[in-house]
């Protein structure tokens, strides 16, 4: 791993813990062990660190997003696979990173913008046009009102500010609303399938 892509992923791990605005240029030197003149030979500032960083995530998603679809049986276990990818991802996260992104990034905030409203949209719609065909989603649903829905949902997940009080963490919000959607998409052959993925013994 060459030196810009240390930092790049030390920095990552910083932000994720700490949030992004609490994390200056001299944490990222003494936590890499390295001058910041050494940082700022690979990036103009902290902005442009953030931006490259959440660009290569934001490309990263894709290409994880493409695989989970292509590696799933059918179009509720995708569904599973790809929140047990967001687990592993909220739990390493710092709630008000996205606040910190919007806030103080105003160029990385559009490259997260642009991925949700292009790439993460045309995903989930590809998941319910495939659950369609495969007989597990009711025929009727309204794809592209659910798709934008959806997208929403996660939005509300990311946002530090939805649930302020503290009283659900990132993973029971995402949970919940996971389970909304599928089963909300789901007919009865559907449904069977979602219990047996959660090892629901139907009576």
């Amino acid at each position: 791993m060459d030196i810009k892509q240390h930092i790049l992923k030390e920095s990552d791990q910083l932000f994720c813990r700490y949030g992004i605005k609490s994390v200056t240029m001299d944490d990222i030197a003494k936590h890499l062990g390295m001058s910041k003149k050494t940082i700022y030979q690979h990036f103009q500032d902290k902005d442009e660190l953030v931006y490259i960083l959440i660009k290569n995530k934001m490309e990263q998603q894709t290409c994880s997003m493409d695989d989970t679809a292509a590696n799933a049986e059918n179009a509720v276990h995708e569904v599973f696979l790809a929140v047990t990818q967001m687990e592993v991802m909220l739990s390493n996260m710092n709630p008000m990173l996205f606040y910190d992104l919007q806030k103080y990034h105003p160029e990385a905030w559009q490259v997260f913008r642009s991925f949700r409203e292009k790439n993460l949209y045309q995903t989930i719609l590809n998941n319910i046009d495939r659950g369609i065909r495969e007989g597990y989603y009711r025929e009727t649903v309204n794809r592209e009102l659910i798709a934008a829905m959806r997208v929403e949902q996660i939005d509300m997940v990311l946002s530090p500010l939805t649930f302020a009080a503290g009283k659900y963490s990132m993973l029971q919000v995402m949970a919940v609303h996971t389970e909304h959607f599928v089963y909300g998409v789901c007919n009865l052959r559907g449904h069977r399938l979602i219990n047996s993925y959660k090892n629901i013994n139907e009576q």
